[in-house]
């Protein structure tokens, strides 16, 4: 997911308008030095990415929250919403051949948008705050503090924050070399782990894991 969230980021810098689809921080700024500079091309796109981002948070979210063992509840239903995003942002991008107009372009970043909000969403009422997939800011500070307190490494947050630019690398490369097919890869990561939550759970006994054979 992390590695999704990368390269829709990418396709959305390099190809929907100059901003991304699930750094908000980095938009925000965008819209404040948009406005300042008098270019309202630019502020209106930002603008919109963070609000199409925060409808897909609060989808994200509710999709999540109603989490059961019924197929489009919980994480597994929020996944879908946003691998069906992912999937419908590609198949787009090809029927316009890679060259979506204004209108279009518009859309498709909304879209992008949306889908990394509601992976968010979902992310933070499974896992809390302390985990992301969308962005690194906080990782990067929880990283560095817990190492300068505890004297402790957070491997998870170290792995996040290493996979959002290999994805974003893999996302502009793509854009560079295969630009038909680039948005193709985070819709692919985002179904693959939407297939991950389908995998049934090996049951605990109650005195403890089983051993190994």
């Amino acid at each position: 997911m992390t590695l999704a969230s990368g390269t829709i980021n990418a396709v959305s810098f390099l190809a929907l308008g100059g901003v991304f689809t699930s750094v908000m921080t980095a938009n925000t700024a965008l819209l404040g030095l948009a406005l300042g500079n008098g270019h309202l091309s630019l502020a209106n796109v930002a603008a919109l990415a963070i609000a199409a981002y925060l409808v897909g948070a609060a989808a994200g979210s509710w999709i999540t929250a109603t989490a059961g063992h019924r197929l489009l509840t919980g994480l597994r239903g929020a996944l879908l919403a946003e691998s069906v995003l992912l999937w419908s942002v590609f198949a787009s991008w090809l029927l316009l051949d890679g060259a979506p107009g204004t209108t279009a372009r518009t859309a498709l970043l909304a879209a992008s948008a949306v889908s990394m909000g509601c992976q968010s969403g979902s992310v933070r009422v499974v896992a809390g705050s302390s985990v992301t997939t969308a962005y690194i800011t906080g990782a990067l500070t929880g990283l560095v503090a817990q190492a300068t307190v505890e004297r402790k490494m957070q491997r998870y947050n170290a792995l996040i924050i290493l996979m959002l630019p290999v994805g974003a690398a893999a996302g502009g490369a793509a854009v560079r070399w295969t630009h038909l097919l680039a948005p193709a890869i985070p819709a692919v990561l985002v179904t693959a782990a939407l297939l991950v939550t389908a995998i049934p759970r090996r049951p605990v006994p109650k005195d403890g894991p089983l051993p190994d054979t």
